[in-house]
């Protein structure tokens, strides 16, 4: 069993299901960015008025998709399936959080 590392990771990978009208969420990995608590926090407060995109950007470095991981494919993810951007948001404040208690 790993033993606690003060300093984790700078990455975490994580599936996401992405909600795809008429079928089940289809997963998709992305490469998310660990933030500490004072980070996370200003991030959130950035939020506000800042566009998705830009948003799943500064959050994920990549994802398992055959498609480059860059701004216009972002871009037309969150365009053609309208809850990504809240299953990839919900995903990665879960799996923080979730990791913040387990610690």
């Amino acid at each position: 069993m790993p033993k606690l590392q003060l300093k984790p990771s700078p990455t975490f990978k994580v599936k996401v299901g992405i909600p795809v009208p008429g079928a089940k969420p289809e997963p998709v990995e992305f490469i998310f960015k660990n933030r500490n608590r004072d980070d996370l926090a200003a991030w959130l407060e950035g939020l506000d008025g800042k566009n998705t995109e830009d948003a799943v950007l500064e959050i994920a470095s990549g994802w398992d998709l055959e498609d480059a991981f860059d701004a216009e494919n972002v871009k037309l993810l969150l365009s053609n399936y309208i809850g990504a951007w809240q299953a990839v948001y919900d995903t990665y404040m879960r799996e923080l959080v979730q990791a913040k208690v387990k610690n």
